[in-house]
């Protein structure tokens, strides 16, 4: 699961960076997929240590009596541009300074590894699967990582437009097992209703609203 919507009022790209809460309507959206998991046979629930992701998992191990389980193989992509604004025209690409970190997007220069998360996220799904062998378990990350790991296991290259990802707020990507093997993925967006337009998977950047703060 990707976590819900973050207060992030001076649009920064916050990436691995501490203090960045879920807003009041991202609790909604937490509070919303915690609803519609409340029957389902979930017996682990793992998040990755950002507040964000801590507090989107909450309500989802709570409403099935489970403790919360923290994995650091869940966290966001390590990023060089962590903690400025990133808007086309407005934020670190106008800079000169910055450019060398955009050199090569295939691997990608400016942040983690493609590669490096796939394994981290493959080892996160495994401990997961584990913990919860016969059942279900619910993992709260961030969208790069999830959307690495899914191209991955669906055979597609790593690298890709961010435009393009399928990983809205609050939304599940579902990896189902035989044995300890990935048979098929599958995607929702239960608090689909709750996301502003402009952030549902594949939508156009709204006027004002094209700056990427995070994941």
């Amino acid at each position: 699961m990707r976590h819900g919507e973050v207060h992030n009022p001076d649009g920064v790209l916050y990436g691995r960076r501490a203090g960045y809460h879920l807003s009041d309507l991202g609790r909604r959206m937490a509070d919303r997929v915690a609803e519609h998991l409340a029957d389902r046979d979930v017996t682990y629930v793992v998040a990755s240590p950002l507040e964000r992701a801590q507090e989107t998992a909450e309500p989802i191990a709570k409403s099935h009596g489970l403790d919360l389980a923290s994995d650091p193989r869940l966290i966001e992509a390590a990023n060089v541009f962590e903690g400025k604004t990133f808007g086309v025209g407005d934020g670190a690409l106008r800079k000169p300074a910055n450019w060398k970190h955009l050199t090569n997007p295939f691997q990608p220069s400016w942040g983690e590894p493609y590669v490096e998360q796939v394994v981290r996220m493959m080892g996160a799904l495994d401990a997961a699967k584990e913990a919860a062998r016969g059942h279900e378990a619910v993992c709260v990350s961030h969208q790069l990582p999830i959307w690495i790991v899914r191209s991955f296991v669906e055979k597609r290259r790593l690298w890709h437009d961010p435009r393009r990802r399928q990983c809205t707020l609050a939304s599940l990507t579902s990896f189902t097992y035989r044995g300890d093997k990935i048979v098929s993925v599958g995607y929702s967006e239960p608090a689909r209703d709750l996301v502003p337009a402009h952030l549902l998977a594949g939508a156009k950047p709204a006027k004002g609203k094209s700056k990427a703060f995070g994941a």
